[in-house]
């Protein structure tokens, strides 16, 4: 991939992740509007903000953890904006996990959802790990996937309007999203991992 390409793609990762990031903070203190059926999940209080909170945080975080001029320019600000990113992906994940549990949408919904709890938690725990051995190539690979499970909030509110265009149910578009909201993102980092992604530098 050209460097225009890499690029045009981090913009709009970026932008997207940003967005959806400050869109997602109301689910915080939990005012403006709010779906009736994610506040309608069991466990919606307290986890639901503990989850929004995380999540939103690492949204933020993420995209500029793959810049190269913070890596290398910045390196302080790069490690304490992975802590903030890895700490926000393990609370996220393990409140969306528990949330997993309540969800309105049936149990097929609520078992993708489980599994990108724990799996999320443990692609950012071998990242933040790496990182700390100075295993910087294995834990650049390891952040990789963790920020394409992170773009699953991105890409569940993306295939959402995709699928009512398409004649879905919300239910119907809500439990097929649990799913192929974060599996592709993981295929498309593990394929391009595969294909040879650029070596990063250590920080």
């Amino acid at each position: 991939m050209s460097r225009v390409l890499q690029l045009a793609a981090w913009s709009l990762a970026a932008f997207l992740s940003v967005g959806v990031a400050v869109v997602s903070y109301r689910y915080v203190p939990q005012v403006g509007p709010l779906s009736e059926g994610v506040m309608a999940n069991l466990f919606a209080r307290p986890w639901l903000a503990v989850h929004a909170a995380g999540a939103a945080t690492a949204l933020l975080a993420g995209p500029f953890q793959f810049l190269p001029a913070v890596r290398r320019r910045l390196p302080r600000l790069h490690r304490w904006l992975g802590r903030i990113y890895a700490t926000s992906c393990i609370v996220g994940g393990a409140a969306g996990f528990g949330l997993a549990f309540g969800t309105t949408a049936g149990p097929v919904a609520g078992l993708g959802f489980a599994l990108l709890g724990p799996l999320w938690i443990y692609v950012t725990a071998q990242g933040w790990m790496t990182a700390r051995d100075r295993r910087f190539d294995e834990h650049r690979r390891w952040m990789i996937r963790s920020f394409a499970l992170t773009f699953a909030a991105v890409t569940l509110r993306l295939y959402l309007p995709l699928g009512v265009m398409a004649g879905l149910t919300f239910e119907q578009i809500y439990v097929a999203t649990a799913w192929i909201s974060w599996i592709p993102n993981l295929l498309v980092a593990e394929l391009y991992l595969r294909r040879g992604a650029p070596r990063l530098q250590p920080a």
